[in-house]
C-alpha cells in the first residue's frame, strides 16, 4: 500500500472497522507520518454485464448504488437500508453462478427489489429502465402498484392512505379513546 501523499510504501494501521461490504482501515505514513483512510473488500470472480449493444463490461457496486440512490432520493428510509439492498442484489446476481449477465436482468432485478422495498423508488426506477414514453405508460405501471391484488410488503410506505387518495390520521376509537357525538341539531 502506497502513501497519497508521498508514494513511500510503508504505512502501518491505526485504526480497523468492518463496514457493510469492506474493511475500513485507517492508516499512517511511516514516512511523512500523514494519515489516509484505505478499504478493502474481498474481490469476487469477476462479473461482466453483457449490454444491449453485446458490449461488455466489467459488474460495478458503486454504479449499481448511485442508480438506486437517485431512484431513493428524499425518501423516509432507514439508514444502511440501501447499503443492505444493494449487498442483496448484488448476492443474487452472484448467486446465479453465471460470469456473464445480461443488463436487463440486474434491472429487472433492481426492480424486483425495489418493489418491495419502496414502491416510490420503484416508480423512479421503473421511469428510468423502462424508458416510458408516455404518460399512460407510467400510469398503467402505478396502476398495476395499486392493484389490491398486489403483494403489500410489510415495511412498505404506501402510496395514499385510503382509496380516495386522502391520508387519514388515525382514528380516536382505535387508540382508545372515546368519540364526541355530533348533536343532530348543529350542522
Amino acid at each position: 500500500m502506497r502513501c497519497p501523499h508521498c508514494s513511500h510504501s510503508q504505512s502501518k494501521v491505526i485504526d480497523s472497522r468492518e463496514t457493510v461490504d469492506s474493511i475500513r482501515r485507517r492508516r499512517e505514513c511511516t514516512y511523512c507520518d500523514r494519515r489516509y483512510t484505505t478499504y478493502e473488500r474481498v474481490q469476487s470472480n469477476s462479473l461482466q454485464v453483457v449490454k444491449r449493444d453485446e458490449r461488455r463490461e466489467e459488474f460495478s457496486t458503486d454504479k449499481l448504488r448511485v442508480s438506486i440512490l437517485k431512484a431513493c432520493t428524499k425518501r423516509p428510509l432507514p439508514t444502511g437500508s440501501i447499503d443492505k439492498l444493494v449487498g442483496e442484489i448484488e448476492g443474487d446476481l452472484y448467486a446465479l453462478g453465471l460470469s456473464e449477465v445480461p443488463s436487463h436482468t440486474i434491472g429487472e432485478t433492481v426492480m424486483e427489489r425495489l418493489r418491495e422495498f419502496d414502491r416510490v423508488a420503484y416508480i423512479r426506477y421503473a421511469s428510468v429502465y423502462r424508458d416510458f414514453q408516455d404518460i399512460q405508460t407510467f400510469r398503467q405501471e402505478i396502476d398495476a402498484l395499486l392493484d389490491p391484488e398486489a403483494s403489500e410488503s410489510v415495511n412498505q410506505l404506501s402510496f395514499l392512505g385510503s382509496d380516495t387518495g386522502v391520508i387519514k390520521a388515525p382514528s380516536s376509537e382505535r387508540r382508545g379513546r372515546r368519540t364526541r357525538q355530533a348533536d343532530p341539531g348543529k350542522g
